[in-house]
């Protein structure tokens, strides 16, 4: 069995940017955070991106590399006492101080009003890590001071090399021989998190002989983790997992599972907005218009829990969660939204018809904006058939309703009003 004095994650921890993996886009050669390490001009941050994709190791490499002092507060166990000691000593520090805050989301308003003024007045550099859109779960006035950096889930690639590093150190500092013979166990599992990963290979480390050796195998990696899944829930990470599930449950029209999944939730003290959020945004990808009541009543959900709060707010998450579970399920306006991305992505930047234009001068009216525009409430039925999209592609179908009540309703509608055009 191998004791290690820390977990294999953070032995592993990289603190060069060199070292870093992943997260190409802000690191890479032309990345946006490596010039700004290599300027030593660090701006106050928040790094947004799923769990173990490297917020954390990119403070400290940040931290590092500009010789600052740091400070690291987690929000979960922290509070206004511990931001203004640091604060304090920052005043008094003649080198740059960087305050690294984990969980920044899971701050109240009033923690996150006690960094505003040193943050503006350059006291201290702030650098947040946040799993949740910092749009909604920072203050604006804290939001507008600092730069907001998006880190994406590791790629498979990615995981590869942390994999390979990893093998690499454990024989070298451990004496230990491990071999991968089956990688889908291990990458499902990780879920694109990093930690997890080297959690996984730790635990094998610690549950095989070390004279043999460790062949990491599909079924080797699922009996290890299902008999220390309890281990995975510690940083959080099960979190995620619960909250796909409670998803896919109601999207798979079972409200027991989601009831069961939400109380899951609910016990572990989830914010009831997170919960309410997902919700609001389901009822729009999975639903949409076979119940368009369906987003106005998950919205009603996400404005009725910030009143209320635990414990009375679980019987709105209930019941708005019972709700949609139960609605006929449609991701048309879901796929309507991507086709026409694609359509973009193909087709480029297409000019807009002259009819449609707007022609708020003389001169645009004399080329032609706005001409022979057909004002749709001067026809019967407030309907007249007109070209909308431009010509490179014209009738070209993005939204199909799907075979429910209310969507065959608009189906009907469509093709009466469209005719052969759109050949609903």
């Amino acid at each position: 069995m191998v004791n290690t004095v820390k977990p294999l994650a953070e032995q592993l921890r990289p603190i060069k940017i060199d070292e870093y993996i992943g997260q190409e886009h802000l690191t890479g050669e032309n990345g946006v955070l490596r010039k700004i390490i290599l300027s030593g001009n660090i701006p106050s941050m928040i790094l947004w991106g799923p769990p173990g994709t490297g917020k954390t190791t990119l403070a400290y490499i940040i931290a590092l590399a500009s010789d600052s002092i740091f400070f690291t507060l987690s929000a979960v166990s922290s509070g206004v006492n511990e931001v203004r000691n640091i604060i304090n000593q920052a005043k008094k520090s003649n080198k740059k101080v960087i305050l690294f805050i984990d969980e920044i989301h899971r701050f109240s308003k009033s923690q996150q009003d006690s960094l505003l003024n040193a943050v503006e007045k350059g006291i201290i550099t702030l650098i947040g890590a946040t799993t949740e859109n910092p749009s909604f779960e920072v203050i604006s006035p804290l939001l507008s001071r600092c730069q907001v950096y998006v880190l994406k889930p590791l790629s498979y690639e990615n995981l590869c090399e942390i994999i390979n590093r990893a093998i690499h150190y454990i024989k070298k500092i451990y004496n230990l021989n491990i071999e991968i013979i089956e990688y889908e166990a291990i990458m499902r599992i990780s879920g694109g998190d990093a930690r997890k990963l080297l959690n996984v290979i730790e635990l094998l480390m610690n549950v095989e002989n070390p004279k043999d050796i460790i062949k990491i195998t599909n079924k080797k990696v699922l009996d290890v983790v299902q008999e220390n899944i309890a281990l995975y829930d510690k940083l959080g990470e099960m979190h995620y997992d619960i909250i796909s599930a409670f998803i896919k449950s109601i999207r798979g029209s079972d409200p027991n599972a989601a009831v069961y999944w939400l109380a899951r939730m609910v016990e572990a003290g989830e914010k009831p907005e997170f919960i309410a959020r997902r919700m609001v945004i389901l009822a729009s990808e999975d639903i949409g218009n076979a119940n368009p009541n369906a987003l106005l009543l998950a919205t009603s959900c996400f404005q009725a829990v910030h009143f209320v709060g635990y414990p009375e707010c679980e019987i709105i998450l209930s019941q708005t969660a019972i709700y949609l579970a139960c609605s006929p399920k449609s991701n048309a306006s879901y796929m309507a939204i991507n086709n026409a991305h694609s359509l973009i992505k193909n087709t480029g930047d297409l000019p807009v018809p002259l009819h449609l234009r707007n022609a708020p001068t003389t001169l645009m009216k004399n080329l032609g904006y706005g001409n022979e525009y057909k004002y749709a409430h001067n026809y019967q039925n407030n309907f007249i058939e007109e070209e909308f999209l431009p010509s490179n592609i014209a009738g070209q179908i993005l939204y199909n309703p799907q075979n429910n009540q209310k969507e065959n309703e608009i189906r009907n509608r469509l093709k009466h009003l469209w005719g052969n055009k759109y050949k609903y």
